[in-house]
């Protein structure tokens, strides 16, 4: 059976102790790693916020266009004016 191996595979595993150097190297890729993942979760919020609002916009205008429409009488109002224009042309004795 085969001896169980370390975790992280075959990693050079160093002493911070004798090389600070790696060890500042390794403490800027971890730092790196932090800020992208903070870069990210940001980014991710303002989409989200930038699709709510153009969301909100679109709903609001889809709102506003049905409530508008809802509200046009100017057919009406012609077809009344076509009504009475045909009552008076059945009045006149020409016909």
């Amino acid at each position: 059976m085969a001896a169980p191996r370390e975790p992280g595979g075959d990693a050079k595993r160093i002493d911070p102790a004798r090389e600070p150097e790696q060890r500042r190297v390794m403490q800027r890729a971890e730092e790196a790693l932090r800020q992208r993942g903070l870069q990210r979760r940001r980014l991710r919020g303002r989409n989200v916020l930038t699709g709510l609002g153009i969301g909100a916009v679109v709903l609001g205008i889809y709102g506003y266009t049905f409530y508008k429409i809802s509200q046009e009488r100017f057919l009406d109002e012609l077809e009344q004016e076509v009504e009475v224009a045909r009552a008076q042309a059945a009045k006149t004795p020409a016909n």
